[in-house]
């Protein structure tokens, strides 16, 4: 059991590690491969620190990097993170943030004519795989991330609507301070970056399952023993079709635990129906799978 318990330890580490590169590489390359050619801005931090870079040259002596302005505006944010949020998760965060910072650095911008429309698609879903693979490791990017778990956390509410609504204000100050075309790709790369983490990242997503079944004890059982859900049962409830007694069950899932239950109703009755919606919302008790 403890040569198990190290194996998972060191599994867990390395799997945190690689997520943190990765997404570090597609960041600087989604930055320098296509927004930066095609003049527009990114999600969050990034496009924050495109903004205050672009202002820098114009106005300023000295221009300003955008991999240091991406370093030091995550800097209250980690500050954030280590409070809310977990020392682990932190603590990763800071590797991904340091390794961002010297991957944008590293990776040198590709002198050619890109058509924008392709800068926006591409550096949108570069950068989303990225940042939904990183949380989906239980890290963060940095920058508005930490906003949105916090948030996420309080409200329910799916961090990709929270990324867009607030990145909202970069595209307002792209448009005003540099003409409202690269506006209006800097949005379309922010909504698809958007779509592409919550396609990737779906810890946030819930999921209504509801189960008609004669073998109400034995599928209770196992998922309050492997997921530690609530279910709501309703009894006397007979088959149009058999007449037989049934009950329907009633619960709510994160998207992760649906291979988990339909396991556990086959195994207890495989002639159980079972139905699954997506929730927009959830009020009251629902345990979250924590992020330490």
């Amino acid at each position: 059991m403890d040569q198990l318990d190290a194996f998972n330890r060191r599994y867990n580490l390395l799997s945190k590690i690689s997520a943190s590169f990765f997404y570090s590489l597609a960041v600087a390359v989604a930055l320098n491969f296509f927004w930066t050619p095609g003049h527009m801005y990114s999600s969050g931090i990034t496009g924050f620190a495109q903004l205050i870079n672009t202002m820098s040259e114009r106005f300023l002596p000295v221009t300003l990097s955008t991999s240091a302005l991406y370093f030091v505006l995550n800097l209250p944010l980690l500050l954030l993170a280590w409070i809310k949020i977990g020392h682990k998760f932190t603590f990763f965060t800071i590797i991904t943030v340091i390794l961002g910072s010297i991957m944008m650095r590293l990776v040198q911008p590709l002198n050619m004519h890109i058509d924008p429309l392709v800068c926006a698609i591409f550096g949108g879903m570069i950068n989303g795989l990225g940042t939904g693979f990183a949380l989906k490791n239980g890290i963060s990017t940095g920058g508005l991330d930490i906003i949105g778990i916090v948030i996420q956390r309080k409200t329910g509410t799916s961090y990709g609507k929270i990324s867009i609504l607030i990145n909202l204000i970069i595209i307002a100050a792209a448009g005003f301070a540099f003409g409202w075309t690269r506006a209006l790709y800097s949005a379309l790369t922010i909504f698809i970056n958007g779509r592409v983490i919550d396609a990737v990242y779906t810890q946030h997503q819930k999921l209504q399952v509801t189960i008609v079944t004669e073998q109400p004890h034995a599928i209770i059982d196992g998922i309050q023993e492997k997921m530690h859900r609530g279910i709501t049962i309703f009894h006397d409830v007979e088959g149009a079709y058999s007449h037989n007694e049934k009950k329907v069950l009633i619960t709510v899932i994160d998207r992760y635990d649906m291979y988990d239950i339909l396991h556990i109703v086959k195994k207890s009755d495989p002639y159980a129906f079972m139905s699954v919606t997506e929730v927009e919302r959830v009020y009251g008790s629902f345990k979250e799978q924590e992020i330490v």
